[in-house]
């Protein structure tokens, strides 16, 4: 497998943030780097497992995503940093629709790249963190052929219904995934407010599809 592909999958956050259905309700009471790898080793193993999502199958990665991933993710978080301070601004309809744009953007863009998993795994790394931190890294490598992959996670703890720790940012090889897309949505902003940036987002992704299809 090529490096940047499996670093491009990994940036999208399909990699390894899956959590089988009868582990979710013990999600709450995990110390976020065991939750870190109980999930990325269940979802590697689905990969493997799983002959529609390695011929790229959308359909069954956007199942994967809306059951398994999203639970464990504060995806409103992610979504409103990566659109920067224009976020404030935008209305709950515009906030409802870049979050389902960005979803998809992630999801399509990189699907491709799971058709490459094989041997692949994960390492977690020694936390460095107090006992009562509620925001944390926890720093992990992808390790298979090839040089070994950086890919951290950033939690946070959430109380109330649902607690327990959720992921809001990853960092591949040094590059955290908000700020790669805060620095394009910004331009989009810029030159064409939020509803261009929809519309473009909204663009990307049919074109993506189109591809597939083709």
């Amino acid at each position: 497998m090529k490096r940047r592909t499996l670093a491009q999958w990994l940036l999208a956050g399909v990699g390894a943030l899956s959590l089988s259905l009868p582990l979710m309700a013990q999600a709450a009471d995990l110390a976020p780097d065991e939750l870190i790898k109980q999930i990325s080793t269940d979802v590697l193993d689905t990969i493997k497992n799983d002959k529609a999502i390695q011929g790229g199958d959308t359909s069954k990665i956007i199942a994967l995503v809306d059951s398994k991933i999203m639970p464990n993710v504060n995806f409103p978080r992610m979504t409103a940093a990566a659109v920067g301070p224009a976020w404030r601004q935008a209305t709950p309809d515009q906030k409802a629709r870049l979050q389902d744009e960005f979803k998809t953007l992630l999801v399509r863009t990189y699907s491709g790249a799971l058709a490459q998993v094989s041997d692949q795994t994960i390492f977690i790394k020694p936390m460095r963190s107090a006992a009562d931190d509620t925001d944390v890294v926890v720093r992990t490598e992808v390790r298979g052929k090839g040089d070994p992959i950086q890919l951290d996670y950033r939690l946070e703890k959430t109380p109330g219904v649902g607690a327990g720790w959720k992921i809001y940012n990853l960092n591949v090889l040094g590059v955290w995934l908000v700020d790669t897309y805060r620095s394009q949505f910004a331009q989009e902003i810029n030159a064409k407010g939020i509803d261009g940036l929809i519309t473009t987002l909204s663009d990307r992704n049919k074109a993506n599809a189109a591809g597939k299809k083709g």
